[in-house]
């Protein structure tokens, strides 16, 4: 990799409003791993790593496990990867498939609940400022 097109750890960090330490442990997890190291062996991040992590970033406000990401990760890989015609086998093509449509599922009936959390909110603090104000 060269290392002109990758970014260090600091700069991703401020880049995508997660902290060196969350960086680091995803790295240490296998979650998302740079794709590089310099000579001195920090972190180095493609613009592929970046997208990863924001990926992550945004499942977490939905609750999921980091496991569950991973798992998340992988089969986008091998759906990925078959539509670049690297062909996975096909029952991990399947398995992929049936893995990024349940996280579908689940991300679709937290976000629910999460907007239903918002509305109570949003009539708590009315209630708030009718009485209060």
């Amino acid at each position: 990799m060269r290392e002109e097109s990758a970014r260090m750890v600091g700069e991703v960090a401020d880049f995508t409003g997660l902290s060196i330490r969350t960086l680091r442990h995803y790295d240490d997890i296998g979650l998302v791993v740079p794709s590089g190291h310099t000579a001195g062996g920090f972190r180095l991040y493609t613009d592929a790593d970046i997208d990863r992590l924001l990926l992550v970033r945004r499942m977490k406000p939905l609750g999921f496990s980091l496991e569950r990401m991973k798992q998340f990760l992988e089969a986008t890989d091998i759906l990925t990867a078959a539509q670049r015609s690297e062909s996975p086998g096909l029952d991990d093509w399947h398995a992929a498939r049936m893995t990024v449509e349940e996280i579908r599922a689940e991300a679709e009936a937290r976000y629910l609940e999460l907007q239903t959390q918002l509305e109570y909110s949003a009539e708590f603090l009315q209630l708030f400022r009718q009485r209060f104000d």
